[in-house]
């Protein structure tokens, strides 16, 4: 959460149409420089000076129902501080694809339709039981 003061130097930076697209997608405002769009349509910002450590930069989700997974490694290197410089700049981090790997990126489908559902094969060890009422006389 943010201070009033903060809130307020965020407004009149980004404007009122982006404040409130942050405040309905990450809770947060946000005042920072933009560095690239990937190719799904995330967003990508820094901001070194007023924010606090290790909150420096972040990612505005193109879709508002959002999963994390929708980051490509690249950025994702690039958001977990592993890397200094994005992938736009670092030709090790862009992405090429290599003969094994898969063409494009998946996301987690853990949650959706589509996710893995195990099952038990096996026969239960234990039953449940039914009490059997004995009828009266």
């Amino acid at each position: 959460m943010s201070t009033i003061l903060r809130t307020l130097r965020n407004l009149r930076k980004v404007g009122i149409r982006d404040y409130a697209h942050q405040l309905q997608h990450i809770g947060d405002t946000k005042a920072g420089t933009f560095i690239a769009k990937d190719r799904w349509g995330n967003k990508y910002f820094e901001n070194l000076e007023q924010e606090l450590p290790l909150r420096t930069r972040w990612v505005d989700y193109k879709d508002h129902e959002f999963d994390p997974s929708q980051i490509e490694p690249g950025w994702h290197a690039w958001m977990s501080y592993m890397v200094d410089k994005p992938p736009t700049e670092d030709p090790i981090l862009q992405r090429r694809v290599r003969d094994w790997e898969p063409k494009e990126h998946r996301p987690t489908l853990t949650w959706s339709r589509s996710g893995y559902k195990p099952y038990s094969t096996v026969k239960p060890k234990y039953s449940g039981w039914t009490p059997v009422a004995k009828a009266r006389q």
